[in-house]
């Protein structure tokens, strides 16, 4: 009984830093968002785009992981699950996650939709095969694909209508779908007060 008192509690503790982790990941993505749009406004060289980028993640995390050296060895501790899948799932796995994102270089104009896609198949594949493989229902995760896949068409049609003049607008939606998303499994995770499974 001691025995699985301790493994609910470790799969509530890691869960939280999941979702800590993807609070960070939405306050990353607001932070780099606003201050690009700030840096857009004044004719800076491009690098600046990754300094902000670099920085709006680097600070996120850093006081994230500062504060809690837990969250670190918890998140580290759910990926290495994924080490003992076989081949081909961690082949599906990778693509889900690679794919979208390499073919931002053959459709640069579709680069915003492309990451919600990556996002989404990425999070939801994840989700599917430590479900399957390693016995773990992290539903956070879940909730992160399936909003990011579900604003792939609110983003194509808002990009399409409303924004069809202002790529830039259409692209700082679609980063506040991802924001969103990463919020929702955030807030998800955190809320919750018992382990699923």
């Amino acid at each position: 009984m001691l025995s699985f008192v301790q493994r609910n509690s470790q799969r509530l503790e890691t869960r939280r830093a999941f979702g800590l982790l993807f609070i960070g990941v939405s306050v990353a993505v607001v932070m780099g968002t606003v201050l690009s749009e700030v840096v857009v406004k004044y004719p800076y060289p491009a690098y600046e785009y990754v300094i902000i980028w670099l920085v709006s993640f680097g600070v996120t995390f850093g006081l994230i992981f500062r504060k809690s050296h837990r969250v670190f060895s918890s998140v580290r501790a759910r990926m290495k699950n994924s080490l003992k899948w076989p081949i081909a799932a961690k082949v599906v796995n990778g693509f889900c996650w690679a794919a979208p994102f390499a073919l931002i270089g053959v459709f640069p104009s579709m680069y915003q939709y492309l990451i919600l896609v990556g996002i989404g198949l990425g999070n939801l594949s994840t989700y599917l095969l430590m479900k399957k493989y390693s016995n773990l229902d992290n539903r956070e995760q879940m909730i992160v694909g399936l909003l990011s896949l579900a604003s792939i068409p609110i983003s194509i049609g808002i990009g399409m209508t409303v924004f069809a003049l202002r790529h830039d607008l259409a692209v700082l939606l679609s980063r506040i779908l991802i924001a969103v998303a990463y919020a929702g499994g955030g807030i998800y995770a955190l809320a919750l007060k018992k382990v699923d499974s």
